[in-house]
């Protein structure tokens, strides 16, 4: 049985919390097959990001360009880039795949920082992504994510009506970072809104929105409408942080459970 492939640009974890691993481990769970792409190499544990290190963006394209030459793509999830170099030659990658196929999904995770604060990328955050918001079906931005890709407002439709206008189709918004005990995830549209709300749970996680970003690419690949694949990945999502274990002190890492079934 062929399964759809997902291609993902992301950083690689050492820890096994979040970047490309979290992405291979969630979209593997969830029935399609994952193609990693390794953008950068962290120096992280399951709490901090102490450093950065992009790959050359020539060994970037040539990661991909082995796999698409010959694969079939279903859907593309984006994480960290490290550099506005390595940002521009993903954006030329998709843009390449498009030519074959015009509806491919792109979904944009815009990872500026760690939990902490660590920076990710070694340029100017949102200058780096500028290549990418442009051409992304769907951008997951965090609260504080979504503050600073919007110039500094603080009003959710406000934010998303900033991050449509730079070209993307949707935009989920991502409410963990408030502080109320439910947490609302909003969907916006050109001309339509939807919200979900979550109980908070106790804790902290790393990898929680890779693998909200890389469950909805995976589910886009199996055919799923946005809505649905939205929905999907939350529920998926919740499951694993409901069920995170420990490594070490500090944040926990979600359970990706495979197969998964949505209660």
């Amino acid at each position: 049985m062929k399964r759809p492939s997902v291609l993902v640009f992301a950083g690689s974890d050492p820890s096994g919390g979040a970047g490309l691993q979290a992405d291979v481990q969630t979209i593997a769970a969830l029935g399609a097959h994952p193609l990693s792409v390794v953008t950068s190499l962290t120096v992280q544990d399951n709490d901090r990001v102490y450093a950065v290190h992009p790959i050359p963006s020539a060994l970037l394209r040539q990661q991909a360009q082995a796999l698409i030459d010959k694969i079939d793509i279903s859907a593309v999830k984006v994480g960290i880039v490290g550099n506005r170099a390595n940002a521009e030659a993903i954006a030329e990658i998709v843009i390449q795949l498009r030519n074959r196929n015009p509806e491919l999904p792109l979904v944009l995770d815009p990872v500026l920082a760690s939990g902490h604060g660590d920076a990710l990328a070694i340029d100017d955050a949102v200058k780096t992504l500028e290549p990418l918001s442009s051409i992304a079906t769907l951008v997951t931005p965090n609260l504080p994510e979504a503050t600073v890709l919007s110039g500094g407002d603080r009003r959710s439709d406000s934010q998303a009506e900033v991050l449509l206008s730079k070209g993307c189709s949707h935009v989920l918004i991502k409410g963990g970072h408030a502080h109320d005990d439910k947490i609302v995830n909003r969907w916006f549209t050109n001309g339509e809104f939807r919200s979900w709300t979550w109980p908070r749970l106790p804790g902290t996680f790393h990898g929680s929105g890779c693998t909200l970003a890389s469950a909805v690419a995976a589910f886009l690949a199996l055919g799923k409408s946005m809505p649905d694949a939205i929905e999907d990945a939350q529920a998926y999502t919740h499951q694993a942080l409901e069920h995170a274990y420990a490594v070490a002190d500090g944040q926990r890492i979600p359970s990706r459970p495979r197969p998964y079934t949505r209660p």
